[in-house]
């Protein structure tokens, strides 16, 4: 099916044949910066961005759209390399994503879509309020709660800020919305996991180097505090830093200033510091663990997220399972065709505990995804402990019953059915069954799993 008018913004002849197919009339925009005007002179049905335009100049025209009142959808073309900006373009409001453009049919989905008037915005699964640039799901009194604690310290002076929750609740996704309400998306938004990190490594990538500081510094390297410029930096679980990395964070804090690693000159720090963290602070300065002033500067107006088993936020997990559903593109293929979930699965989802929390539920609803075959998940492909199968469990027609199950010829139903669905892509098998690609091969050779004759052996 095709839509009457397209707006196709870039340069790229493939994104000009990936689009030409579905547009009855194809008009071009060189730059981002003109499509206001283009709009305002043409009157599309659709814009499409391809995927040599820049992340920023797309969230800045699809900003620009908005606050003048334009509601065309728009669709952005990324590259697999490029996947990580999925999550900023939906936030700020694209209808949705094509990555590569070779990508055709995911495209005539999205535009069948379209063209039958399913273009309704999310705003159901957003509180009233919620500004546009912000994609933080849900309408409970811990979210409302939540929103109004990052407005009012976006808007404040606060700094640093300190986001606090457990794992999965969001707190990256909090400190994006506190950098987007105070410095738009212009500025840029720098993250680092102190977790991943050796404290050296760590201290070099915070505060950057210069030449012969330690043996492998052939060359001055710029820090990610000095990098973010006026941004904000997100240190992320920053309860895991070394207590010698504490100490001199917490003078960067104090003096606004600090030196490169064997450097001597004072680099003035202007970014806003976001420290987050998913254990109890308090608790970990009276173990000995965190240092008491560092904490004492870090919690001024602490941001605190609800975990999704709080009675305050429950309210939210079939609203947010309803999103995850909705935006999935973790099997383009069956983009749309999933509507929902059966009664018996919703009441499912409200009694698991969610130690994971949103980031376990996106998992699971995913993980559905791929394994439903009707057109509503039901509990047989909800599997919430996809680690172990402690009750009898459906795939797709295989049936372990109680006479016959064996955790190892679940696991085994299991792995090939993720490997037929991912087309036998490892990488993308092991993503959708939560586990490592080495992992995905040693299962593969362990229960001797053979992709039919048929089909072109994919190493990736």
């Amino acid at each position: 099916m095709a839509v009457d008018k397209i707006l196709l913004v870039g340069k790229h002849f493939e994104a000009q044949q990936l689009v030409r197919p579905f547009a009855e009339h194809l008009y071009a925009a060189d730059d981002a910066g003109d499509v206001l005007q283009q709009v305002g002179i043409l009157e599309p049905d659709l814009i499409v961005f391809d995927a040599a335009v820049p992340n920023e100049a797309v969230i800045q025209s699809i900003q620009s759209l908005r606050q003048a009142a334009a509601q065309t959808p728009v669709i952005v073309v990324r590259t697999e390399a490029h996947k990580h900006d999925e999550q900023s373009l939906r936030q700020i409001g694209a209808l949705d994503i094509v990555f590569g453009y070779e990508d055709v049919g995911r495209l005539g989905v999205i535009i069948d879509r379209l063209a039958a008037g399913e273009t309704e915005t999310d705003d159901r699964y957003f509180v009233e309020d919620c500004p546009p640039s912000v994609s933080i799901v849900g309408k409970s009194q811990a979210i409302q709660r939540t929103l109004r604690m990052i407005r009012l310290v976006a808007q404040s002076a606060c700094n640093p800020i300190l986001i606090v929750g457990e794992t999965g609740t969001g707190k990256e996704l909090a400190a994006q919305a506190v950098h987007l309400m105070r410095h738009g998306s212009d500025s840029k938004f720098v993250a680092v996991n102190c977790a991943a990190l050796t404290a050296n490594l760590l201290e070099s990538e915070l505060f950057g180097h210069v030449k012969g500081a330690f043996t492998s510094a052939d060359k001055d390297k710029i820090g990610l505090l000095e990098l973010a410029g006026s941004g904000t930096i997100f240190l992320d679980e920053i309860s895991e830093m070394q207590p010698d990395l504490q100490a001199k964070l917490l003078r960067v804090l104090q003096e606004k200033t600090f030196r490169k690693v064997g450097g001597t000159e004072q680099i003035e720090c202007k970014a806003t510091i976001i420290a987050s963290s998913n254990r109890n602070l308090l608790k970990e300065v009276e173990a000995g663990k965190f240092r008491q002033d560092l904490y004492y500067r870090l919690s001024i107006c602490p941001i605190c997220l609800s975990p999704l088993r709080c009675q305050t936020r429950k309210e939210d997990i079939l609203l947010l399972a309803e999103f995850f559903i909705r935006n999935s593109t973790i099997c383009p293929e069956k983009t749309g065709r999933i509507k929902g979930l059966t009664k018996l699965a919703a009441e499912t989802l409200l009694r698991h505990n969610w130690p994971g929390n949103v980031r376990e539920l996106r998992n699971v609803i995913e993980r559905a995804i791929l394994l439903e075959a009707s057109d509503r998940i039901g509990t047989s492909t909800l599997i919430l402990h996809p680690e172990h199968f402690d009750a009898p469990q459906v795939v797709e027609g295989f049936t372990v019953g109680l006479k016959d199950f064996s955790l190892e010829k679940a696991e085994k139903e299991l792995v090939k059915k993720a490997l037929e669905e991912a087309g036998w892509q490892k990488t993308r098998a092991a993503s959708l069954l939560g586990i490592t690609r080495a992992t995905l091969y040693a299962k593969v050779k362990q229960y001797n799993i053979q992709e039919p004759a048929d089909g072109a052996l994919q190493p990736v």
